[in-house]
């Protein structure tokens, strides 16, 4: 009975799935603070790909991994039409085409000898503006490759305009933008720095928003939309729910929550020492981002969860 009068029912479709693809290696590399996810070769992100549509799950949003002597202060192999991510968009639209939403990371913190989201300046400090030139040429490169949805996820200043414009420039009108809109300087990103390598030494809150605000979040909406936006995310996603409900009730377009690197961890590290029930752990999370009004949910567990959610009919 509680099943049949369920309000919020998770879907595979409503699941993207995160995936990380590294530069140089012949074997996946397990993330240690992330059991069970790995940065892929080129030729197991396929694999993981058509495993993904097989279970339903509707988006894959990739993330490039660089060889270390390829980063530089401007991550220029971000740029590069043959550099790793790109790559891995060609790698998957051959491999499943238009049978999942193929998004890509735009940002430059991967690429960066730094660890910086952008262009700094003599002083250390990131340059927004000379960062949006490198967003534009990224954001070209991504289109060329093939890739469907581009999110730009560095929080700079008129970053959505600017992709948009960039876009539009090369006949690419069709790529969507998935704006990372709310995106706070959190805590629990530590595994994520892993996972892509980061060269990062301190933070990021000179350009992420503080964990105190919403005022904050709601502004960067109103810009984000009127840049043109086509959908726009909430990130983190558990430790921000009230900030996705706000969100969601104030727009017309899809809004994306992103459950992280560190709330994956967290049940994975609870689960493996018998404290939680992993699986209901899983889904009970899941619910609760749904049904703050996630219609796209960016999560580790999307391949599983959608497996799962087929065999229960």
């Amino acid at each position: 009975m509680r099943r049949m009068v369920a309000e919020t029912r998770l879907h595979p479709a409503d699941l993207i799935l995160p995936a990380f693809v590294r530069e140089g290696v012949s074997e996946p590399v397990p993330i240690s603070a992330m059991p069970g996810v790995v940065q892929h070769t080129r030729d197991t992100l396929r694999k993981a790909a058509a495993e993904a549509v097989e279970a339903g799950v509707s988006g894959i949003m990739l993330f490039g991994v660089p060889e270390d002597a390829k980063k530089d202060a401007l991550g220029t192999a971000g740029t590069d039409p043959d550099g790793i991510l790109q790559a891995a968009i060609r790698d998957v639209r051959a491999e499943v085409g238009d049978d999942l939403v193929i998004m890509s990371d735009l940002c430059l913190d991967e690429y960066t000898d730094h660890g910086h989201c952008g262009v700094l300046d003599a002083e250390g400090r990131v340059d927004n503006d000379a960062t949006l030139e490198r967003y534009a040429e990224m954001a070209q490169v991504q289109a060329d490759a093939g890739v469907h949805v581009v999110g730009p996820s560095g929080m700079m200043d008129g970053q959505v305009g600017v992709v948009r414009d960039a876009l539009d420039t090369i006949g690419k009108e069709d790529v969507a933008i998935l704006a990372y809109t709310a995106k706070y300087a959190s805590a629990f990103y530590g595994p994520f720095r892993e996972a892509v390598g980061s060269s990062l030494k301190g933070d990021r809150k000179t350009y992420q928003q503080d964990a105190a605000n919403l005022r904050e979040s709601m502004r960067e909406l109103a810009l984000d939309l009127e840049e043109g936006a086509d959908m726009v995310m909430v990130k983190p996603a558990g430790p921000y729910l009230d900030v996705l409900a706000k969100v969601a009730d104030a727009v017309d377009v899809p809004v994306a929550a992103y459950q992280i690197s560190g709330e994956y961890a967290m049940i994975e590290a609870a689960a493996e020492k018998g404290w939680i029930e992993r699986d209901k752990a899983i889904l009970e999370s899941l619910t609760g981002i749904r049904r703050a009004g996630a219609q796209m949910i960016l999560t580790y567990w999307a391949t599983e969860v959608a497996q799962r959610l087929g065999r229960q009919g």
